[in-house]
């Protein structure tokens, strides 16, 4: 009689943890399962039309404000799992961008942010390119649409918060090897560009906390300029000596590249192989051959030799320069006209 008492008390308890156990399941199961409602935006987290999601997880954030994120989207059924899931994993999740095939279960989801899964696409923005030659090269490297990307380099409230006065971020965007995720939101890949290029401006000693944004502005398209013209990097000073001095005789800049912008940027043309004395007088606040002094604005991208030699142009007596060699690309800098005339006779013997 007591063996049979002990063995029901046994199996009693044995069911009881059976189906506690089993509850345990079920509720894991249906939290761990993706919502019924349609994901939507919020902050941090895109949905996109092929039925993903773009979300960003922000450096420090913690886990379960990421949760609330995530819920709020409805990309996750439950906080309080997302929470738990968080406590039991030893790993945290990483900052980073991801994008996520929807619907997911909270423990791939979860698993996918703890282990930085991201997919990254390395790609080179050279110096010297404009914004719609960048918005080409991410297109073509998948990482958001030429469209999108311009549109995002134009935002007025980006521009506000990046204290540039200008109508787009021309010359804000440093060229640089990046990775980047494919599709990734063309918002972001704009500020890491952005962020890129007030970090390089500190690295290079540069200190802009003395300059007004319109200041700043000035001395970016002054780096644009001298980008699009020099070849060799210890020409790069010289040249932006010449054009300092020209600018103090208020004498007009006549910088080629100034031209070459008009006609492939705002023309939208194919670049020009040589200039003509028609395509000099266009008129265009642009052309340096013109207008006097600096155009409204950036011209292109211009790299840390660019920037450093507009922040530090070279002491020197010269106004005058012309490419010598066109294999190099090295100049001949001179004093006055005569000398800059005779400079261009010896190219063309030099050719001959």
């Amino acid at each position: 009689m007591k063996s049979r008492n002990v063995f029901t008390v046994a199996a009693a308890l044995f069911g009881s943890v059976f189906l506690i156990a089993a509850l345990a399941v079920g509720v894991m199961i249906y939290f761990n399962a993706a919502p019924s409602r349609a994901p939507a935006d919020t902050e941090g987290v895109s949905i996109k039309s092929g039925g993903s999601a773009v979300i960003e997880i922000h450096e420090g954030e913690s886990s379960g404000a990421v949760g609330r994120r995530l819920f709020e989207a409805g990309i996750i059924k439950n906080i309080l799992f997302w929470n738990m899931l968080s406590r039991i994993e030893s790993e945290y999740i990483k900052t980073g961008v991801y994008q996520i095939e929807l619907p997911v279960s909270q423990l791939a989801l979860h698993k996918v942010l703890r282990d930085g899964r991201q997919q990254l696409v390395r790609l080179t923005v050279p110096e010297g390119v404009t914004l719609r030659k960048t918005a080409a090269i991410l297109e073509e490297a998948g990482i958001c649409s030429a469209d999108s990307f311009l549109y995002a380099a134009k935002d007025p409230a980006l521009l506000e918060e990046y204290h540039i006065p200008g109508e787009t971020m021309e010359g804000y965007l440093y060229p640089d090897t990046y990775l980047f995720q494919a599709q990734y939101p063309a918002e972001l890949v704009v500020r890491k560009m952005a962020d890129t290029f007030f970090n390089r401006l500190t690295e290079l000693g540069i200190d802009i906390s003395k300059l007004t944004p319109a200041e700043l502005y000035e001395k970016v398209t002054f780096a644009s300029i001298i980008e699009r013209e020099y070849r060799d990097a210890d020409e790069a000073a010289v040249i932006a000596g010449v054009f300092k001095n020209r600018m103090e005789r208020g004498m007009r800049l006549e910088s080629c590249a100034t031209v070459e912008y008009i006609i492939t940027e705002i023309q939208e043309k194919p670049h020009p192989r040589r200039l003509f004395n028609r395509d000099i007088q266009i008129q265009d606040p642009y052309n340096t051959y013109i207008r006097a002094g600096l155009p409204p604005g950036p011209i292109a991208a211009p790299g840390a030799v660019a920037l450093k030699a507009a922040f530090a142009p070279a002491n020197n007596d010269f106004l005058f320069f012309r490419v010598v060699d066109p294999e190099s690309g090295r100049h001949y800098f001179s004093k006055n006209f005569d000398e800059h005339i005779s400079a261009g006779e010896l190219l063309l013997k030099g050719n001959r």
